[in-house]
């Protein structure tokens, strides 16, 4: 009898160390892993295929689009956002080509989403930043913001364009879906944001207050990729006076800083936040784009270079800071959302500043990816990938996702791994006539 209940104990607790051990492999739990250590390869998978679910699980289900993010006030569950839609969207071609989704999985999840974006409120074609997923309708962002927001279109439309340029089989379907995502595309009114007498883009219009909250797309940040597809519509195009005079400030745009022997044409001191090397970029090819204001690539590599190193060096103290943990961009903080920056530093490190840098920074990035994951794992990892951001010096650990912060993740990686987003992107006919146009120089 003694010997059957020693047998009995015994095989339960084999069981549950075999459990514990199977949840070490396969890295559930993300916590420090000191005896199964995945290869390079296999945590960018990772990261990738988890950080995708914010994107395909935690979608509204009313309409398949992006929450803006994983927690929301009382009365604002539905509430989606245009934006952090379309950078998502740019991931969904990974999501086949690595075989997490079917092809047809993909394409249902975008009819139904071009089914909401063909019925819901646009302002001359723009797109508000918020929608709600229930009625379906546009949300006031804040104060004369109820309407157009020309940057949150841009990423939507950069985002269908990618998918309009891989799902290019002579099927119906995919002939539908192109068509679709087509007059999308032709209905943004990219000239009506240009004020009259103005050279310029405006980032807001309102049916009821107008420009009022006048506010110029002007100087080297998130913005380009608004005027590259302002400048290649087909049907409401933008001259490249708005380009040259607007954005680039008629050449004031260029600053030629230079930081820890990194030289730095355009933007402010530092860079700033590091988001401004990766909007624009899921889709436009850095590597490719040289304007006589800059070569992008070398603009974006430098950036992050300094932003690493400004990390590295420390100038604060804060707790934490190396060359295993970097990465200032905006995101939540401790003492809420904020432009984290250099010139901003308030000890809070956001993932997807470092991870969505993997182009510029591969080994850096991949010193902060397995820290992290393999030191911070437990604390900031979970069902949509890394949380948005923490702060050491403050034991502070954010348990929400941002949508405009994991979309980067995934698609900044692909482009690091194999290049797929950019030449998707770089593909579209209209892009190539529009960069030509404002005088990139073909590299």
């Amino acid at each position: 009898m003694k010997a059957y209940k020693y047998n009995v104990i015994t095989f339960f607790i084999a069981v549950i160390c075999l459990g514990c051990a199977h949840k070490i492999v396969a890295g559930e739990s993300g916590a420090k892993d000191k005896k199964v250590k995945l290869s390079d390869e296999e945590l960018l998978e990772k990261v990738q295929k988890q950080t995708f679910k914010y994107f395909w699980d935690f979608a509204e289900s009313n309409t398949g689009m992006a929450h803006e993010r994983s927690t929301s006030k009382k009365g604002r569950k539905q509430r989606v956002t245009s934006g952090g839609t379309g950078l998502g969207l740019a991931a969904f071609p990974i999501a086949v080509e690595r075989g997490w989704k079917t092809r047809a999985q993909v394409l249902t999840r975008l009819e139904k989403m071009l089914s909401f974006l063909e019925n819901t409120d646009t302002f001359h074609g723009a797109y508000a930043h918020w929608y709600s997923g229930t009625s379906k309708r546009a949300v006031r962002f804040s104060k004369h913001d109820d309407g157009g927001d020309i940057i949150e279109t841009a990423f939507l439309i950069e985002g269908l364009l990618i998918n309009r340029q891989y799902f290019n089989k002579d099927t119906k379907r995919e002939q539908n879906l192109r068509n679709r995502i087509n007059k999308i595309w032709d209905a943004v009114e990219w000239d009506w944001y240009v004020q009259p007498g103005d050279d310029i883009l405006t980032w807001h219009w309102s049916p009821n207050y107008g420009f009022q909250k006048n506010h110029k797309i002007k100087g080297h940040h998130e913005g380009q990729i608004a005027y590259i597809l302002a400048a290649s519509s087909n049907t409401h195009s933008i001259p490249a006076s708005v380009y040259h005079n607007g954005w680039a400030q008629k050449g004031s745009i260029v600053k030629d800083r230079n930081h820890y022997g990194y030289d730095l044409p355009l933007g402010p001191k530092f860079g700033g936040p590091l988001f401004f090397t990766h909007y624009s970029y899921l889709g436009l090819n850095p590597k490719l784009l040289e304007d006589k204001y800059a070569n992008y690539w070398t603009q974006n590599v430098n950036h992050s270079k300094i932003n690493y190193t400004y990390c590295v060096e420390n100038p604060k103290g804060y707790k934490g800071y190396g060359e295993n943990c970097w990465g200032l961009t905006a995101s939540d903080g401790n003492n809420g959302y904020s432009a984290h920056s250099p010139t901003n530093d308030r000890g809070v490190i956001t993932p997807t500043a470092a991870l969505s840098s993997f182009p510029y920074t591969p080994k850096e990035s991949m010193k902060a990816l397995r820290f992290f994951y393999e030191e911070l794992g437990d604390k900031i990892w979970g069902d949509y990938g890394f949380t948005d951001a923490f702060n050491l010096q403050e034991n502070w650990y954010d348990y929400q996702y941002l949508a405009i912060d994991q979309a980067p993740i995934i698609v900044m990686i692909e482009n690091h791994r194999t290049g797929l987003i950019w030449d998707l992107f770089m593909s579209c006919p209209e892009i190539n006539k529009g960069l030509e146009k404002l005088g990139f120089a073909k590299l």
